[in-house]
């Protein structure tokens, strides 16, 4: 603006007559004071151009404004979004981002059983937009990095302590809920609003990892084992029912051949269709007699075997 100014003065003094002759001192005095008022015009009408365009200022969508004062320092009043004005030279405001930002951070902390774990969280904060005057006083414009990182840190280390190893994962809902009650409790103190908190990652270290896993395999192995002996009973239970039923399926057919004989018979005559089924399904040519096929076609293998059961007692009644 000045360099403008200085131009225009220049140009105005080249177009300025010359002193000469005829005119004198009062003609030269003439033109010193029209120069002096046309450079008074400039500087006025440049002093009025740069208060217009400083006099206002715009806050855009999801911003606020707070307004420095170079006599009574910061204003009370949080300025919406829109046109706002300014005293220029003496005021200046400063814009606010009030929108949800995140902020994620991973520290290694230890559980309550001694165990390193590493524990990532993610913030979603914003200011408070009644306390941005506040905010400016005591934090600056870079609030979130100034108080942020510490907080989660500690809320962090303060509440995975809590906790053992197996907790943290068993707990994962509850480890993440006290986390966020206390940061928020911590936040609302510096007038920052969190409006999410949440564990984005959870890792033990290598050693802890290959116990777990140790573990688990023993688990398994155990559990195994328990169904093999469960599998073993079962069977030996199979095996003495199947031998009492052939304990008892014997007994009964004794008792059915002493008193009655002709239940071999029938037995017989059973024992003859399989072996016939057998030997027809067969693609060789097969030749039997009937004595191998249990058939009594002479009529005296009936006789034989009555006679042999009355010799050892059976029909005696």
């Amino acid at each position: 603006m000045a360099q403008k100014f200085k131009e225009a003065f220049q140009k105005m003094a080249q177009n300025m007559p010359k002193g000469g002759g005829g005119g004198g001192p009062s003609r030269g005095a003439g033109a010193a004071a029209a120069a002096s008022r046309a450079a008074g015009a400039l500087i006025m009408a440049g002093g009025l151009s740069y208060g217009a365009f400083n006099s206002v200022y715009t806050v855009d969508g999801g911003h606020r404004a707070v307004v420095f004062n170079r006599i009574i320092g910061m204003k009370d009043n949080v300025y919406n979004e829109g046109l706002n004005f300014n005293i220029p030279w003496f005021e200046w405001p400063v814009i606010y981002d009030i929108r949800t930002r995140p902020v994620n951070l991973q520290t290694l902390t230890g559980s309550k059983d001694l165990q390193m774990v590493t524990i990532g969280i993610r913030v979603l904060h914003r200011p408070d937009p009644n306390h941005l005057v506040w905010i400016y006083r005591h934090l600056g414009e870079n609030y979130d990095a100034r108080i942020l990182p510490s907080l989660m840190n500690e809320c962090a280390k303060a509440v995975v302590a809590r906790y053992d190893a197996n907790e943290l994962l068993t707990k994962r809902e509850q480890v993440s809920l006290t986390i966020s009650q206390e940061l928020k409790e911590r936040a609302g103190l510096f007038n920052v609003l969190l409006e999410d908190v949440a564990i984005t990652h959870l890792a033990f270290s290598p050693e802890y990892a290959k116990a777990v896993e140790a573990k688990q395999v023993a688990q398994q192995d155990a559990a195994r084992a328990k169904y093999i002996v469960l599998g073993a009973i079962q069977e030996k239970k199979t095996i003495i029912t199947k031998a009492r039923g052939e304990a008892e399926s014997a007994e009964l057919i004794g008792q059915a051949v002493k008193k009655n004989p002709g239940f071999m018979k029938l037995r017989r005559i059973d024992a003859a269709k399989e072996i016939a089924d057998i030997v027809t399904g067969s693609g060789n040519k097969v030749y039997l007699n009937a004595d191998s096929l249990l058939l009594n076609l002479l009529g005296d293998a009936d006789d034989k075997f009555e006679k042999g059961v009355g010799n050892k007692g059976w029909m005696r009644s």
